[in-house]
Order: C-alpha cells, then sequence, then structure tokens
C-alpha cells in the first residue's frame, strides 16, 4: 500500500477509535455508574431494566476481572473502554472487508439503506424498520451472531467488550467514516486489518510508550513494538524457510522455485541421495563472486513429510501477516504432495493425503481447515491481536473456498486456528481454588494450580517464556503421583488410560509425560465448561472470564511444547519488560541485551533438526562486540545463517531502526 492509503486508513482507525471512546466513556458513566477514575456504583441504577442489568453485570465484572490481573481501577476502566472501542471498530471493518468478499450481503455500506437490510431482512419482518434505528442493530446483530459460529474470539455478543454498542448518533457517524470515497480501494485488500491493528494506538501513545528506558508492563511493550512488516520482507523469509524445506523435500521438483520469487537457489546445485554422505561447505580461497555464485554445491538430504506434518509458527505474530502468506504456499505444497505417490503417510492418521482424500475435489474443499489447524500457529502478548489474526486468516480461507468454486453453503465451517494469547491466567485466586478442587483426580487440580503459578509473567514475556521446561518437572510429578494414587486407591483412569485388562490395571509403562499431559489437558478443557455451565448472572460472567483464560493459558503451554519445521518473526526489540527483568535475564544471559536477540535464541530452541527461523532485527546483532555471545555461542554453533538481507533504514514503517532479514537453520 501507499502512503496515501495508509494514511487514510490511519486516520479512519483514529476517528472512529476517539468516536467510539466519547461515546462509550458517557455511556460508562450516564448509565453504567463507571466513572473513568475507577469507581464503580455499587448498585445497578433505578433507571436499569431488564437486559441492562445483565449489561451492567458484565461490564462490571470484566473491570474487577482486569484489576484481578493486577490493574489499578483506573487502569481497568481504560482497558474495557479501549477494548470495547477497538471490538466494535474491528467488528464494523471486518464487515466492510466481508461486503468486498461476499461473504455477506451489504450490511453497511449504505447505512440503513444497506440492500441486505432492506431487500432481505425487512422483506421478512417489515416492522423492524425503525426510526430510532433498534431494527437495524438488530440486523447487524444477527450477521455477528451468524459468523460468531466461526469467528468467536471477534463476533460473539457474549463477550463483555460487547455490552456497549454506539448510540445512533455516534454509530451513523461511524458508518460515514468507514464508507468515506478514500476508503473505497482498501476493504478488498487482505492487509488493511493489519493496518487498522497498527494505527489504532495513537502516535502520541507510541512516544509516550518509549520514553521510559524500559517498558513499564505488556501494554508499553506491546505499543513500542508495533511494527508492520512489508511484504517483500515477509515474502523473503517464507520463501527461504518454507519454501526452500519443500523445494529441498522435493528435489527442486516444485512449483514454488518458480513462486517463490526471493527464494535463494544457486546454478550450481543438485541434491545428494538419502544415503549419501555431504562434507561442509568450504569456500574456496580466491574465488571471484561470479565463481562462488556458480561452482558446484551438494544440498542434504531432506525426507519428505506429508504437509500436515509442517508445523509453522510467529512467536510474536502481530496482525498474522506471515502466515497470511505461508497460507498461500501450503496451498500449492498439498496439492503437489496429493499428487505424489511416494509422499509419506501423516503419523496421526496412518495414511497419506492422497488415501484420506481420494479426489482432488474432496482435498480442496478440506485444504483451507487442514492449513489452519495443522500448520499455521502464532501467540502474542496482546490481546488484540487475536481478533485480527484469526479473522485475518479465516478470511483467507474462505477467500480460497471463493476461488475453488465452493459456494458459501457448501463450505466447511472453519472454527479452530491455532492463535494463542500469552497472557497470565486466571487473577482471582479463589476461582483458582474453587475450580482446582471440582478436577478428579487431585493431582490434575495441583498440576493445573502449578499451569497458573508458571504462567504469571506470560504478559510480559510471551513466547520468550519457556514454560515447557518450567513445567516438566511438575508434569512428571503428577504423572507418577496419578499412578502411585492408582496403586494405593484403586479409583477410575482418566479417559484413554484405563488398561484393557485387569490383570495390567496397574501397568502403566506405556504411559509418557506428553500422553498424561494430553489427558490432563482434555480433563481441564472438560471441566472448565462444566464449570461455566454451573453458573449463571454475574458469576457465570466472571467464570467465563476465568475459563477464557485458562483455556488460553493451556493452549499456550500445548503449543510451546510442540517443534516446529518453520518459525517466523519480526520480533520486538530494545528492553524486555522491567516488570519481568530478572527472570528475563535469568533465562537468558546471553542474550538479555536485547529483546531480539533472546527471541532468535528462543526461536531456534522451538525449531526442529534441520527447521529453519527466519527472523527481521536490527542489523547491529552481526558486528556488535556485546552481542558476541550471541553470534559464537547461539547462531555458530546452534543455527548458522544460510540468507542474509541488510536492508538499514526506512524498512519497518515508524521504527528509526537498521535492520537486517535473514533465515538461519538449526543443527539441532
Amino acid at each position: 500500500m501507499d502512503k496515501d492509503t495508509r494514511d487514510a486508513i490511519r486516520d479512519a482507525t483514529q476517528d472512529g477509535r476517539r468516536l467510539l471512546e466519547a461515546d462509550f466513556s458517557e455511556q460508562l458513566q450516564g448509565d453504567y455508574d463507571v466513572m473513568p477514575d475507577g469507581r464503580v456504583g455499587e448498585k445497578p441504577g433505578a433507571h436499569l431494566v431488564g437486559r441492562q442489568k445483565i449489561l451492567r453485570a458484565r461490564i462490571v465484572a470484566a473491570i474487577e476481572h482486569k484489576k484481578m490481573a493486577g490493574m489499578t481501577p483506573k487502569e481497568a476502566v481504560a482497558d474495557y473502554l479501549r477494548d470495547a472501542a477497538f471490538t466494535t471498530l474491528n467488528r464494523f471493518v471486518a464487515l466492510k472487508m466481508l461486503e468486498a468478499r461476499e461473504l455477506v450481503q451489504e450490511c453497511i455500506t449504505k447505512g440503513e439503506a444497506s440492500s441486505g437490510f432492506v431487500n432481505e431482512f425487512c422483506a421478512f419482518a417489515p416492522g423492524v424498520k425503525l426510526a430510532d434505528g433498534s431494527g437495524y442493530r438488530l440486523y447487524i446483530e444477527s450477521i455477528f451472531d451468524e459468523l460468531s459460529t466461526e469467528v468467536k474470539v471477534l463476533f460473539d455478543r457474549r463477550e463483555p467488550a460487547s455490552a456497549l454498542w454506539p448510540r445512533k448518533a455516534a454509530f451513523d457517524e461511524l458508518l460515514s467514516i468507514l464508507n468515506a470515497d478514500k476508503l473505497k480501494g482498501v476493504w478488498g485488500e487482505d492487509e488493511t486489518i493489519g493496518w487498522v491493528y497498527q494505527y489504532f494506538n495513537y502516535a502520541e501513545e507510541r512516544r509516550e510508550a518509549r520514553k521510559s528506558h524500559a517498558p513499564r508492563n505488556s501494554r508499553e511493550l506491546a505499543i513500542r513494538n508495533q511494527f508492520f512488516t512489508p511484504r517483500y520482507v515477509v515474502q523473503f523469509l517464507s520463501d527461504n524457510t518454507m519454501g526452500r524445506i519443500w523445494y529441498e523435500m522435493r528435489n527442486g521438483d516444485t512449483a514454488l522455485k518458480d513462486l517463490c520469487e526471493y527464494m535463494v537457489r544457486q546454478p550450481g546445485e543438485t541434491f545428494a541421495r538419502e544415503d549419501e554422505g555431504v562434507p561442509d561447505d568450504v569456500i574456496p580461497e580466491g574465488m571471484t563472486l561470479e565463481q562462488l555464485w556458480g561452482r558446484p554445491i551438494k544440498v542434504r538430504h531432506r525426507p519428505k513429510k506429508d504437509p500436515r506434518a509442517i508445523r509453522a509458527i510467529d512467536p510474536a505474530c502481530g496482525s498474522g501477516h506471515f502466515l497470511l502468506y505461508l497460507f498461500g504456499l501450503l496451498l500449492v505444497m498439498y496439492e503437489e504432495a496429493w499428487a505424489d505417490g511416494t509422499s509419506p503417510a501423516f503419523e496421526d492418521t496412518g495414511r497419506t493425503l492422497r488415501q484420506d482424500y481420494p479426489m482432488l475435489e474432496a482435498l480442496r474443499l478440506a485444504l483451507p481447515g487442514l492449513i489452519l489447524s495443522h500448520n499455521l500457529h502464532g501467540v502474542d502478548i496482546d490481546p488484540r491481536c487475536a481478533q485480527i489474526a484469526q479473522l485475518a486468516l479465516w478470511m483467507r480461507a474462505q477467500r480460497e473456498f471463493g476461488d475453488a468454486g465452493v459456494s458459501r453453503g457448501d463450505r466447511p465451517i472453519i472454527r479452530r486456528s491455532n492463535i494463542v494469547i500469552a497472557e497470565p491466567m486466571p487473577g482471582d485466586q479463589r476461582l483458582v481454588e474453587e475450580f482446582a478442587a471440582t478436577l478428579r483426580p487431585p493431582v490434575i487440580g495441583g498440576l493445573f494450580k502449578e499451569i497458573v503459578a508458571e504462567m504469571r509473567l506470560a504478559g510480559e514475556m510471551g513466547s520468550l517464556l519457556p514454560i515447557e521446561r518450567k513445567l516438566a518437572s511438575d508434569i512428571e510429578a503428577a504423572r507418577k503421583a496419578f499412578v502411585e494414587q492408582r496403586k494405593q486407591e484403586g479409583m477410575g483412569f482418566l479417559p484413554g488410560l484405563a488398561p484393557e485388562k485387569r490383570q495390567r490395571e496397574l501397568d502403566f509403562s506405556d504411559v509418557d509425560d506428553a500422553q498424561f499431559f494430553e489427558q490432563a489437558e482434555a480433563q481441564i478443557f472438560e471441566s472448565l465448561k462444566s464449570f461455566v455451565s454451573d453458573a449463571v448472572n454475574g458469576v457465570g460472567t466472571r467464570r467465563r472470564l476465568f475459563a477464557d483464560d485458562a483455556e488460553q493459558g493451556i493452549a499456550f503451554v500445548e503449543l510451546m511444547r510442540k517443534k516446529f519445521d518453520v518459525v517466523l518473526m519480526n520480533p520486538p526489540f530494545g528492553e524486555g519488560s522491567s516488570v519481568a527483568c530478572d527472570t528475563f535475564e535469568d533465562l537468558y544471559p546471553r542474550t538479555k541485551n536485547d529483546l531480539y536477540a533472546a527471541f532468535v535464541e528462543r526461536g531456534i530452541l522451538l525449531a526442529n533438526a534441520r527447521g529453519r527461523i527466519g527472523a527481521i532485527t536490527s542489523r547491529t546483532g552481526f558486528f556488535l562486540p556485546s552481542y558476541r555471545k550471541w553470534r559464537e555461542e547461539i547462531l555458530l554453533p546452534k543455527a548458522p545463517p544460510v540468507v542474509v538481507a541488510d536492508l538499514g533504514f526506512g524498512v519497518l514503517d515508524g521504527a528509526m531502526v537498521e535492520v537486517a532479514a535473514y533465515c538461519l537453520e538449526s543443527l539441532q
């Protein structure tokens, strides 16, 4: 996008935010007795009736939930206001983008004159066209409810951030902002939602967040490091990680060699056989650059994988820009694997892609869901990223359905995407104890409390928190206690762990820590559903917020226990959060001088053997003496660079830093 287009998106985003925050602040104070300084009325006012009292209970529960997580009353109210404004704005931005893709009827482009409302909704219920706009609101909410079956994180109206709805004057002005002529060309572009995320924070907020030597909390850390990754950088890093891995698996016989225009391929490359050793590459002295580039090179054999087994993660995913580009590469990879008679089986099914999908049409129908459930993963400390990245990936999946000619009614519902928020788990210790007491056997409750404790700095450290290492001993201890308890008490077994025969009921030698955690995880998720459904009204809202946080925490633990073929990132840089300073320095003694160096170290740990890590960071790590340990103890022995592009200034929008984009290959 050119600068004028980005500026138009920025102006509309910030105008929309100011409008919504002003309107919602007036509603909070005037209707719900929630003051900007954090004071909250003890009881609903007499002017509130029925549904308004329920909405107030949700708002108050959300604010209390934020206070439990460590915010002051004033901060909790301000954060709730931002959440409500951000969610509302994103929903209407999403509707504009969905209209452009013909995934919904025209619904907001002409306001109440939109064809979906006039010709469809009012045709079935003529009486809903009301002067106060309540009928139109009902129509929009019905669209949200339909979309929430697939994009729950953004459109679910049960979320506390949905309790506020803009009053008619503000609503009409918001639609006017989004329907401005200068924005007509942006709604069909995939990256528009990412720019909305980038520009939601005001420039003065960023300046204020960057004043302190180190970010004071996770919000400041997120604001300081919101830099949109240019498309060409995304392509360069993706082409030389995911693209290159697939290229080597197929000995160059892939359409990606042409599709991946930034993939580095030397003309003298040949591919080694499976049984053929390849000596280390030694660069001869005295060669010219032309000779060096064209010299014969033997590429080590890379075994084929079923594409469902190839995992990629962005450990600081933001709006999901890397994941969106990988989606397109994976479409090609799946079809090539389907057509390849030598493609291996997928471990989870024991069958090849062709065996699981005998007809190509069946594969194409399943492809978007397969990619989102198996291949693409993302983590971020900003909860708003979950809205943006999940929406962007869902829209990319819908675009593929459209390109494949699959009608809206025939498309499989896509409910899963692996975008996880790294944040502390429930701050309400009373609910932690109450829920843990419901888990059976009791060792699972103990494990849950250990996970809650270990996640306390997740919002400050994100993917840098090595939760899998910190919990390994807890999981092992819980498994051993579980086995011992069964020996002594003869109690029932977790689903899937019961022995087939009575005489083997004490034999758990075939259950490892990973299997035990999977069973415990399933038990916790199932119990969370019951825990929420057993409560009503205000208690129900608090429990639901508790359950949402708990599910995110368990999902984060599960994700960090995996290994990945591809790690792609535009990580934060500079100082870490002051709250987690001591822990950060203890965990990353060789890379504690900058977050980006620690993220690269962490990315190497997350990668499979011969996995590839792609990153755009400050270029300082390649020459400053303070990064010597990063170069000599992390990169060179564990994941040496295979491709480096020294890009300099002006690459990241708003960041005055010289950057390099580079790819590493793990030797571990």
